[in-house]
């Protein structure tokens, strides 16, 4: 079943077309990883899915819903893309935690804001937060942080805030779970934390865009890969074909400078 489909999207900041047409479709628990130099427009891409950035043209479907439409205004309404922002749980590669909670705090307090619209919250108020909490601390449990709850983020390593920003981003139940260059801020011992939650979460087939650098780790742990190129798809395949057979040349010369 895909889950995923993203239909001709394009996007520029001012003169410069970033992204040039892209179409893909990622199924139901498969992971996707997209590759590609800097500047070859991976993250604008992901940023595109959950509406950091709002695309020029295209459309993009979640199961049988369409959530965006260049040419269909309703699609676009900022108070309805929060919500469909909720599709996606999105990790950076800067983790971006708040650095006045602590770890348990951080991962409650996207479901304790959304939590305060459902129509029963003022009359069980306490035990839907008391829920919210065992939840993120089972979280926490699953990234291997039980004993770092209380923590704040300046006192976690970065492969703790990032795995930390992992939970945060579970914590709402996302159908996608995307992570941009969830290791490019890590040195090598770190970076082996972060991507060994990565491979757990893809064992468990939860549906996940990886944008990475990591050559070995996307021919791994991804069903398919994205090579990105100036903007546009330039090939696309099975991810063990695609890294250890490439078909263009300018995947083989991407490929020949990346040190995995």
């Amino acid at each position: 079943m895909e889950l995923l489909i993203v239909e001709n999207i394009e996007k520029s900041f001012e003169d410069t077309k970033v992204l040039k047409d892209i179409s893909f479709s990622l199924e139901k628990g498969k992971a996707l990883a997209i590759i590609g130099s800097s500047g070859s427009g991976k993250t604008t891409l992901l940023r595109c899915l959950n509406f950091l950035e709002t695309p020029d043209n295209g459309k993009i479907y979640v199961g049988d819903e369409l959530i965006f439409d260049s040419a269909d205004a309703t699609t676009q309404k900022e108070k309805d893309l929060r919500k469909k922002r909720l599709h996606f749980g999105m990790v950076f590669q800067s983790f971006n935690l708040f650095p006045q909670y602590t770890a348990l705090e951080n991962v409650m307090l996207s479901p304790k804001l959304l939590a305060k619209d459902r129509p029963d919250f003022k009359e069980n108020k306490k035990q839907i937060f008391d829920d919210i909490e065992n939840e993120a601390r089972e979280l926490l449990a699953q990234m291997g942080l039980s004993d770092r709850a209380d923590h704040y983020p300046h006192q976690l390593s970065g492969g703790q805030q990032q795995r930390v920003a992992i939970a945060r981003a579970l914590a709402l139940k996302p159908d996608i779970l995307c992570f941009d260059e969830p290791t490019s801020a890590l040195d090598p011992e770190l970076t082996g934390e972060v991507l060994r939650v990565i491979r757990e979460l893809a064992e468990k087939n939860t549906t996940m865009v990886i944008v990475t650098h990591e050559m070995n780790f996307a021919r791994d742990v991804a069903d398919n890969i994205i090579f990105m190129d100036d903007g546009v798809i330039a090939e696309q395949g099975p991810a063990y074909d695609l890294i250890n057979n490439p078909k263009t040349d300018r995947l083989k010369t991407f490929l020949s400078h990346s040190n995995g």
